[in-house]
């Protein structure tokens, strides 16, 4: 499992662009496709990311890791404008439960101008990691053409 975690930290990106805080990638193998953008507060390994993976079929998938390790009962909330999502987690990561929920995040995001994570860290103390939307609906569209000619 590290070699994996390993060889895909790795592998060659092609950068397809950056659009104000957010950048659009296509890496080779796994083929797959995404928006990325660290949060406000940088230097925790914090990411926010909508990806496509052509070959499995999916399109437009939130994917977040969160800025430090969840307490394991811990909701997580993900805000954009008036519009609140719960997402379903692990202990660094969360993502939308369903392909509706997706969809929604990805609508949310290109009328917002910012988005936050909320949930409570391992110690018990709630956290924020708060990301700015200019650049987001661009680069989310920039990373789906990345992958159209190698749609299966």
């Amino acid at each position: 499992m590290i070699a994996l975690a390993l060889a895909l930290l790795l592998a060659p990106r092609d950068a397809l662009g950056v659009y104000e805080g957010w950048g659009a990638f296509r890496d080779a193998s796994p083929l797959r496709c995404y928006a990325i953008a660290k949060p406000v507060r940088r230097g925790s390994g914090a990411f926010a990311s909508i990806a496509s993976w052509p070959r499995a079929g999916a399109r437009n998938q939130l994917h977040i890791r969160l800025s430090r390790p969840r307490r394991a009962d811990a909701r997580v909330t993900l805000s954009i404008g008036e519009r609140r999502f719960e997402l379903q987690a692990g202990p660094n990561d969360a993502w939308a439960p369903d392909t509706r929920t997706d969809a929604a995040v990805v609508a949310a995001m290109r009328e917002g101008r910012s988005m936050s994570v909320e949930t409570v860290s391992a110690n018990g103390a709630p956290f924020v990691d708060s990301y700015p939307l200019k650049g987001a609906a661009t680069a989310i569209d920039a990373a789906a053409l990345g992958c159209v000619r190698f749609q299966a």
